[in-house]
């Protein structure tokens, strides 16, 4: 219940983001979305740590890849807040694809 709250509360602040809506829950929640995505993502990917070492890693490797994505657009003066959400939602996803697939894959070859 608590991994579909924080997805919809991120998924509403990329929402609020890419309409450019003026929301004062805009910034808390955009600036959950940009943390949680990508977090989650890398997260999925290490099942052999931890709780404790696995979050560590996951937000660590959120703020890299947040400041990553910021410094690539301003090195080509592409600038976008809009496009900053975007190019997260797409990392976040490439990120989390091979784990799912991977799932699907045990599942479908314990059914069988």
């Amino acid at each position: 219940m608590l991994a579909g709250s924080a997805t919809a509360v991120g998924g509403f602040g990329a929402l609020l983001a890419l309409t450019g809506s003026d929301s004062p829950l805009r910034a808390p929640l955009v600036l959950f979305f940009l943390l949680a995505a990508p977090a989650a993502g890398i997260a999925a990917a290490l099942p052999g740590l931890d709780p404790f070492a696995r979050a560590l890693v996951a937000l660590a490797g959120s703020v890299v890849l947040n400041m990553l994505v910021a410094q690539a657009m301003l090195a080509t003066h592409r600038w976008s807040p809009r496009g900053g959400v975007v190019a997260m939602a797409v990392l976040s996803a490439l990120i989390l694809l091979p784990e799912l697939l991977r799932r699907r894959r045990t599942a479908k070859g314990q059914d069988g």
